[in-house]
């Protein structure tokens, strides 16, 4: 199983505002091919923050409905598995960003990686690149 971060739907999903440059093709291309894997029932987890991210962020640009609908898709899915997050996940995840330099949603997932054992993340955020024992996979 792997963590799948909310920068594969972010990628995959949002309608780019200017042309796009081919590297930001290929990643747009390759978190497509990530959300296929998981379609197929590849599975994956990921926390209520993150889709809670990915939610406020699709519904700000492509409009509520759409936000309501990958919502519903997100959840018939059974092979994504969303964890909780807690005040306690919150106040360990603040010693982890102000060590690695990562955001309090990237210290979220390592720890929720941690916990469940696992050392694999589909993201195209280079900051996992800064925390010990993790694999980025496609990105």
């Amino acid at each position: 199983m792997r963590f799948l971060d909310s920068s594969v739907f972010l990628h995959a999903y949002l309608k780019p505002r200017r042309k796009l440059r081919q590297r930001e093709k290929t990643i747009k291309e390759m978190a497509k091919k990530i959300l296929e894997k998981i379609e197929g029932g590849e599975e994956v987890v990921t926390t209520v923050i993150h889709l809670a991210e990915i939610l406020n962020i699709v519904e700000s640009r492509l409009g509520l409905k759409y936000s309501i609908s990958l919502l519903a898709r997100i959840l018939s899915l059974p092979n994504i598995l969303i964890e909780g997050v807690g005040l306690d996940d919150y106040k360990n995840g603040l010693t982890i960003s102000e060590r690695y330099g990562i955001s309090i949603n990237d210290s979220i997932a390592y720890i929720k990686m941690e916990k469940l054992n696992i050392n694999e993340i589909y993201t195209f955020d280079k900051h996992f690149k800064n925390l010990p024992e993790i694999k980025i996979v496609g990105g």
